[in-house]
């Protein structure tokens, strides 16, 4: 059968308008290969192909017609696909898929295959009607994207993982720095106590002892940062509340409470060192004036953040602030002064009426 003869084929699709339907024209004229397989036959065969199906293949009509499709199939087509086809052709539904197929010479191209039935007036299936579309450069720009991105998420993995590696090396030098400092800032401590036992003047022992007060805070605060799994960041809110706890513990005395309300509080590592020593200086001028001469009470502390600022609010129901023990010249008064200028802090010491409240609000760094 002569490529001019197929229009008749078309015929049976019940287009019955001779060689004048410009369907059958139009099918046999189109620059996009088309085929027709007859479902009735064994093994749906081929039926017609046009010109530009057999352009696109490289077979002639006659190596076609009467073949099933799958003669164009080859060893990286993929199975998966070929089933999904061989089940729309079962159930008799439309599918549209990208096949690899061979041509006669044994080259590839990538087929993007439309496949539908065609029913007659009762419903049945007379025919499938499959249009192709070499689409290979389309497959090969996706390909060659895809193995782009792959090859970016290598260099992305790649590039976090040394990342990761750095962080962590980072994260060991500073929890090493922070260990050695504490202690170094024992040691300190501890010759400063052997010292301190060979004075005999009261006056220099207080002072010499609220100075190791200051190294067992800063020592304190080093741990901490050491301790943590983030060394960028410190919970201001959970030193303070241990630090109310040892200073309590180390007077002694068992008849002042601690009331806490604390939620976490994370500054900056930058920050840790001056907020613990104004917290020191804070906490133990509470415990050692509020409660003086054996009286009892409960300091009570409330640490809160809101956006970019927080609080810590130490309370104490003592005897109150005393005018003539109040001294702004002094060493304690004067770190505190310093340091919360250096964090932009502000410190307020209220009447509490009984007792006293100091409240320390400070930026928090990023």
């Amino acid at each position: 059968m002569k490529q001019r003869d197929d229009w008749h084929l078309t015929e049976i699709l019940d287009y019955q308008h001779g060689r004048a339907d410009p369907f059958a024209a139009a099918v046999r004229a189109t620059r996009m290969p088309m085929v027709i397989t007859d479902p009735s036959q064994p093994d749906n065969p081929i039926v017609f192909c046009n010109e530009a199906f057999q352009q696109l293949t490289g077979y002639g009509r006659d190596e076609i017609v009467g073949r099933n499709c799958r003669f164009l199939q080859g060893r990286e087509t993929d199975r998966a696909a070929v089933a999904r086809v061989r089940t729309a052709v079962a159930e008799g539904h439309a599918i549209d898929i990208d096949l690899l197929n061979y041509r006669k010479d044994g080259s590839t191209f990538w087929n993007a295959l439309y496949l539908s039935p065609v029913r007659d007036d009762g419903g049945t299936i007379r025919f499938f009607f499959a249009s192709q579309l070499d689409v290979s450069e389309r497959i090969e720009a996706q390909n060659s994207i895809a193995e782009a991105k792959r090859a970016l998420d290598r260099e992305v993995a790649a590039r976090t993982a040394d990342l990761e590696s750095a962080l962590a090396a980072k994260t060991l030098l500073l929890h090493e720095v922070d260990h050695r400092v504490k202690n170094n800032l024992t040691m300190i401590g501890s010759l400063l106590r052997l010292q301190a036992r060979g004075i005999g003047d009261p006056a220099i022992s207080a002072k010499l002892e609220a100075m190791l007060e200051r190294i067992d805070a800063l020592a304190t605060v080093h741990r901490r940062l050491y301790q943590s799994n983030d060394v960028t960041r410190f919970d201001v809110g959970a030193f303070a509340e241990n630090l109310v706890s040892d200073v309590i513990g180390a007077s002694g005395r068992t008849d002042i409470r601690l009331d806490a309300d604390v939620t976490s509080v994370d500054v900056a590592s930058g920050q840790a060192a001056a907020l613990g020593l104004i917290l020191n200086e804070i906490v133990t001028n509470a415990v050692k004036h509020a409660f003086a001469d054996g009286r009892s009470g409960t300091i009570r502390l409330i640490a809160r953040r809101a956006g970019e600022s927080a609080t810590i609010d130490i309370r104490d129901d003592g005897r109150g602030m005393d005018p003539d023990r109040v001294q702004p010249d002094g060493l304690g008064r004067m770190l505190i002064t310093r340091l919360a200028r250096q964090l932009g802090a502000t410190v307020q010491w209220l009447d509490a009426e009984p007792g006293t409240r100091i409240l320390l609000t400070f930026p928090v760094q990023p």
